[in-house]
């Protein structure tokens, strides 16, 4: 019997919002698994991307460091929204400064909610 994986990944289309869904563990061995889903995530050119950790068990920097990527290929023409709602996932955000640059929410549908606000503004 093998062990799970350690990272899982998901991908939604929800009105126009990409949703990557990630859980598991984002550590040095499971970051280009999780550097790969969101290229591929933002190879269809999202105008948002939202990426859910609801289901992530710890993040570490190298994790983190992805997302800022993420958020530096999308560039201005995209919004990147990350979904963290326990400090497993929002304590190394806020601690390497990526809360500046990237919106935060605690669920999926607040960001939802947000950048559709946002959208039609």
């Amino acid at each position: 019997m093998s062990a799970p994986d350690p990272i899982s990944t998901s991908v939604e289309h929800l009105d126009g919002v990409v949703v990557l869904s990630v859980g598991g563990e984002v550590d040095l061995s499971t970051a280009p698994a999780f550097e790969t889903a969101i290229d591929e995530a933002l190879a269809e050119e999202p105008a948002i991307l939202v990426v859910e950790l609801s289901g992530m068990e710890f993040l570490a920097s190298a994790g983190v460091r992805i997302l800022a990527a993420a958020r530096e290929k999308l560039g201005k023409s995209g919004q990147l929204a990350v979904v963290a709602n326990s400090p497993v996932t929002r304590r190394p955000i806020e601690l390497l400064g990526l809360d500046k640059t990237v919106a935060l929410y605690p669920t999926l549908d607040d960001a939802l909610t947000a950048l559709q606000t946002s959208a039609e503004d």
